[in-house]
C-alpha cells in the first residue's frame, strides 16, 4: 500500500523569545517540511535524535485518535536545518499531525494541531515554553503574539500578515547545531529589550520586533560573537538582524529592491565561513493585523 498519509509545514524565526516576558511570536518562513506515514520503511532511514515522532504517536493516542495501521513508518523530507532556531521541531511535528489526520480522514483546527504539537514537545524535552508560538508559526503564515500558558485558540493575543515577500528577503546565516537549550533564569535580566520587542509587534513592525528580540538573545545566550555577528548585517546595509530561537543561526531582512545589499550581505557572512540560506516570508494574504482577544 505504501503511504498512508501525508502532511506539510514550513519554517519560522524567532519575533519575540516566550521565556523572555511570557509571550512568544514567530513568523513564517518559506522553508518547508513534507512528512509521510507508511505502511512499510522508507528507503532512507529517518532520523528523530530526541524522539519527537514517537511523542507525536504518544500524544496522537493519548488524544483519542486512531493510527492507520497496527505499525507505521515515518519519512520526512526538510528543507530547514535542525538545532538552530529556525523551527524544524515545530514544523515536523506539524507535518506529522497532518499526515496521521490525513491518514485516518479527520480533520483537525489548527489550533488542535498547535495544542497537541506541544504536548509532543514537552514530552520529548525539545522546549521550555511548549513552543506553541513556534507550532502556530509553522502551521499558518504571518505572526501571533501568543500566551503559551493557554490553550492555542484562547492564547492569542494579536496577529499580523507579516513583512511582504515582494519586498523583502531573508538571508539566514548558519552557525551549526546548538549545543543545549538556556536556562529559563538566562532570561531574568533581559526583559526590557524583550518588553521592546513586544512593543514593536503591536506598533505592527515585526523586523524591529526581530532585531530587539535578538539582542535580547545575546544576553541571554552569553556568546560574544553573537552581538557582532548580527550587528555585522546592519553594517553592510540590512533593515533587521536577530538571533533566531535559542540559537544558533542569525536570521536577516534585507530589502528586495536593492541586490546590491543581498549580496554584500552574503558575500560578508561566506568571507568568515559561515553557510548561508536566501529565502522569503509566508504572509497572510489580504489582511490586516487585527486583535483576537486578550
Amino acid at each position: 500500500m505504501g503511504v498512508l498519509g501525508v502532511g506539510e509545514a514550513h519554517g519560522a524565526c524567532s519575533l519575540l523569545h516566550a521565556a523572555g516576558i511570557g509571550y512568544g511570536s514567530s513568523l513564517a518562513i518559506d522553508l518547508n517540511t513534507k512528512v509521510a506515514i507508511r505502511d512499510s520503511p522508507p528507503k532512507n532511514k529517518t532520523v528523530d535524535p530526541d524522539g519527537l515522532l514517537d511523542c507525536i504517536v504518544k500524544t496522537w493516542l493519548e488524544a483519542g485518535y486512531e493510527l492507520p495501521a497496527d505499525e507505521i513508518f515515518w519519512a520526512v523530507k526538510s528543507e530547514i536545518p535542525p538545532k538552530q532556531g529556525l523551527k524544524s521541531s515545530s514544523s515536523v511535528a506539524i507535518a506529522a499531525l497532518r499526515a496521521l489526520s490525513n491518514s485516518v480522514n479527520s480533520i483537525l483546527e489548527s489550533s488542535e494541531l498547535v495544542d497537541l504539537a506541544s504536548e509532543a514537545h514537552l514530552k520529548a524535552g525539545i522546549t521550555l515554553t511548549g513552543s506553541k508560538d513556534d507550532n502556530w508559526a509553522v502551521c499558518e503564515p504571518g505572526w501571533k503574539i501568543v500566551n503559551p500558558n493557554l490553550p492555542a485558540k484562547e492564547g492569542i493575543l494579536l496577529t499580523g500578515q507579516g513583512p511582504s515577500p515582494d519586498e523583502w528577503d531573508i538571508i539566514i546565516v548558519l552557525r551549526g547545531e546548538r549545543k543545549k537549550l538556556p536556562k529559563k533564569e538566562d532570561f531574568e535580566s533581559h526583559q526590557e529589550a524583550f518588553s521592546k520587542s513586544f512593543d514593536a509587534l503591536q506598533n505592527g513592525n515585526p523586523i524591529m520586533a526581530m532585531t530587539w528580540n535578538g539582542r535580547a538573545m545575546c544576553g541571554v545566550l552569553s556568546d560574544n560573537s553573537n552581538k557582532r555577528l548580527t550587528n555585522d548585517a546592519i553594517v553592510n546595509g540590512a533593515r533587521g538582524s536577530g538571533i533566531s530561537g535559542s540559537g544558533n543561526s542569525i536570521v536577516i531582512f534585507s530589502p528586495s529592491a536593492s541586490k546590491p545589499t543581498l549580496n554584500r550581505v552574503i558575500r560578508w557572512y561566506q568571507s568568515k565561513g559561515l553557510e548561508t540560506i536566501v529565502t522569503k516570508p509566508k504572509v497572510i494574504k489580504n489582511e490586516k493585523e487585527n486583535f483576537e482577544g486578550s
